[in-house]
């Protein structure tokens, strides 16, 4: 199962919910060095951009991906460039404001950015390493 597969699966369980940063962080959680319920858990307290509508889980959880499999400030650097060109901001407040503008209902507008970080890190990380 690819990471995206992984991704979409967790996006659509209906017996737990998890939030955009864990939906990011337990599809590679093995190729990082974790299990996936460490990825579980190093993710709980970053949803809803860290609880109060600061920075979206999902850039968090790539963040924090880029950092345990790459630890370089380029690929970070290049993250937010191409998810603020994408989406115009990378604050959790100001994604769902926008995607209420636009008539998006916030689970979709919230997988649709997880699906972009996965993406973005399934392409980094089939990367030859620096």
């Amino acid at each position: 199962m690819t990471a995206m597969e992984k991704a979409r699966a967790l996006r659509g369980d209906t017996n737990v919910h998890y939030n955009c940063c864990q939906s990011v962080l337990i599809p590679f959680a093995e190729k990082l060095g974790l299990t996936p319920e460490q990825a579980n858990a190093l993710g709980a307290h970053f949803g809803s951009g860290m609880r109060h509508g600061a920075t979206c889980g999902a850039l968090a959880g790539a963040l924090m991906a880029i950092g345990l499999a790459k630890g370089n400030s380029a690929a970070a650097i290049a993250l937010l460039a191409q998810f603020k060109q994408k989406n115009g901001c990378t604050d959790c407040i100001g994604l769902l404001n926008a995607a209420r503008e636009r008539g998006q209902v916030k689970k979709d507008n919230c997988d649709e950015l997880v699906y972009q970080c996965v993406a973005f890190l399934e392409e980094l990380l089939n990367e030859p390493a620096d």
